[in-house]
């Protein structure tokens, strides 16, 4: 499955033409096709290019409507950056 960062999750917000990709429970969803989330935003209250994993817990719906979404990869968390070297 194709890793993604926090900062491509983030690029795929769903204005001026870029996909529309949520992040939930670890995985990340295309919503970009869904009239729900047009130009990236659902219901006014969610955007997409953002782990919405603590937002959807209070949602009216259960983790069934994220999952009928085309799975685009595993959400993997921000890299350390630190160098290997071993001082």
């Amino acid at each position: 499955m194709r890793e993604i960062t926090l900062d491509e999750l983030r690029a795929a917000d769903g204005q001026e033409g870029r996909p529309a990709w949520i992040g939930y429970a670890g995985r990340v969803y295309d919503v970009t096709g869904s009239f729900l989330w047009q130009r990236g935003s659902h219901q006014a209250l969610h955007k997409a290019g953002r782990d919405l994993t603590v937002e959807l817990e209070a949602a009216p719906h259960g983790a069934e409507f994220v999952e009928r979404f085309p799975v685009v990869g595993q959400l993997i968390p921000r890299s350390t950056g630190g160098s290997t070297c071993g001082r």
